[in-house]
């Protein structure tokens, strides 16, 4: 079983090109269940049927995992069984019939356009580490960008005359951003005089430089955003990604059309995008309710 899982995993570094944090993930959960089968004297992937896959499940309910992780596991061990019967390395799918536990509408989390501005506001810009921390988090709003996007970015991929900048996003799918003035001017600064202070003799590829020369890691950037958060404020819990999904929503609230937006955030599926139309429609109806004479 251990080598077909492999096997699988393999498929998805070379065909599918996913990242590693990507791969990690569906590893994590096919250890489990590979695990959960040992446990219970099954050798066997063929030896599977629907009624271990659920027994399976209720395993995973009772370890506590809430209905969007089973889900995330169920969606995992379904794409392990559809790869392994076209390679006819099985001949049957104990998954095809098991529904995905119902998790609802996951509406993400936003900030309003003064929190954000609040957020932005907070670094003392006169100091070089928080004029990277502010460049940093002006792209990422500016440009809706994923946390590993903002961290892999390197100098020759971001272009302040044409206001635009290049990041590799899930898949190894590469797009090009546009980004705005005040994006755009406070990379200028970082780049111009913060960077080289940061960087002392020391060469760097790379956009955003940690110690040493070497590239920010997710960890620090989500430190740099609590950081700030509690500067600004911001009673709510804040994170990168909330960044993003505030880029994404004030776009549409402002009236760009969702393909666009489907776009710059990268998703290969426009259904991805639709779940901010659920926000900027709660969002309409308030403004409804406030402004018009007949409510």
């Amino acid at each position: 079983m251990d080598e077909l899982t492999q096997k699988y995993l393999d498929f998805l570094i070379i065909e599918k090109g996913l990242s590693n944090n990507s791969v990690e993930s569906y590893s994590a959960d096919l250890v489990q269940y590979i695990t959960f089968l040992e446990n219970n004297k099954i050798n066997d992937l063929n030896a599977v049927d629907s009624a271990v896959i659920l027994a399976w499940l209720i395993d995973l309910t009772k370890n506590g995992l809430a209905a969007k992780s089973r889900a995330r596991h169920l969606i995992t061990v379904r794409g392990l069984y559809k790869f392994l019967i076209n390679e006819k390395d099985v001949s049957t799918n104990p998954v095809k019939n098991v529904d995905i536990p119902k998790i609802g509408l996951a509406l993400p989390k936003i900030m309003s356009v003064q929190e954000v501005e609040n957020l932005l506001d907070a670094p003392d810009i006169s100091k070089p580490r928080d004029l990277r921390n502010c460049a940093m988090m002006e792209l990422m709003y500016g440009a809706g960008l994923r946390v590993s996007e903002l961290i892999s970015i390197r100098l020759q991929d971001i272009n302040l005359d044409a206001n635009y900048i290049r990041v590799m996003g899930k898949g190894s799918k590469e797009r090009v951003i546009p980004i705005g003035s005040k994006a755009r001017t406070i990379n200028h600064k970082w780049i111009k005089e913060g960077r080289s202070s940061l960087l002392k003799k020391i060469t760097s590829s790379y956009l955003f430089i940690a110690r040493a020369g070497k590239p920010m890691t997710r960890q620090s950037f989500w430190k740099i955003i609590k950081k700030y958060a509690l500067l600004a404020n911001l009673a709510r819990n804040i994170t990168p990604h909330t960044l993003r999904h505030s880029f994404a929503t004030h776009l549409l609230e402002g009236g760009a059309d969702l393909r666009s937006v489907q776009t710059m955030l990268g998703h290969s599926d426009i259904s991805t995008t639709q779940i901010y139309t659920h926000i900027s429609r709660e969002y309409l109806m308030k403004m409804h309710e406030k402004f018009h004479p007949r409510n």
